[in-house]
């Protein structure tokens, strides 16, 4: 047990402290970034970042990988997205004294709109993709898991969303399907591998870019479309 209340402790450390949740943040998106970026993100001198990355990375929150002379850092993984994401829910809640409003997620319309959580899609369209393939047949959610249907199987390949080398996976893996409770939505939108496919499919299509170099998405009019024929989504 104290080994266990021991690293709560660590990552509660870790996450606490302004710039490092600065980096955390910016590198929600999946990406990888350099020092000298991140430094920039979290405001404070490429000394000072060098220590949050070193303390980051012995922490297992960061991965660092080298190409050439530069070293670049990752989240280590959709685990550590996960974790963040749910702090993000928490941390975003905002009852306001002697008012009726309640305030979620981010204030961002672009970010409410579109985004990305680590390698899937959050916001409006994730929960829209989520909802149409509950509503297709296509995936079927069960408290924090989820399946694909055989049903969904065929039709996503049909789309050109090939799963099929996802579904056989090792002890501990990633899973295929699951809900993922959204940010400013708070409803679940779809994660694990399947997410992320979709994903990565929209890109490589040119159905979705960047929105000024952040988790921000565009949806584009091929984009759009897409969304009509593939989930029977309407213009978001």
């Amino acid at each position: 047990m104290s080994m266990t209340t021991n690293r709560i402790a660590e990552i509660g450390m870790m996450v606490g402290d302004p710039a490092r949740a600065s980096i955390l943040a910016a590198l929600m998106d999946g990406r990888a970034l350099t020092a000298g970026e991140l430094a920039t993100v979290a405001g404070v001198t490429a000394q000072t970042t060098s220590g949050h990355l070193s303390r980051l990375t012995q922490s297992g929150l960061l991965a660092m990988e080298k190409q050439g002379r530069h070293r670049y850092f990752r989240l280590a993984g959709p685990d550590i997205a996960r974790m963040l994401e749910g702090i993000m829910q928490i941390a975003s809640s905002e009852v306001a004294v002697n008012t009726r409003k309640l305030s979620t997620g981010p204030r961002d319309a672009s970010m409410r709109r579109a985004r990305t959580c680590y390698d899937h899609f959050a916001g409006k369209l994730g929960v829209a993709i989520a909802t149409s393939l509950v509503d297709l047949g296509y995936v079927e959610f069960d408290g924090d898991s989820g399946i694909v249907t055989e049903g969904g199987m065929q039709a996503l390949t049909s789309m050109g969303i090939d799963i099929s080398g996802q579904v056989a996976k090792k002890k501990g893996a990633r899973p295929v399907c699951r809900p993922c409770l959204d940010w400013s939505e708070r409803v679940p939108h779809v994660a694990g591998r399947l997410g992320a496919v979709i994903c990565r499919h929209y890109f490589d299509q040119g159905y979705v870019r960047r929105l000024n170099d952040s988790r921000a998405l565009e949806i584009t009019p091929p984009g759009q479309q897409a969304l009509r024929q593939m989930f029977n989504i309407p213009a978001l």
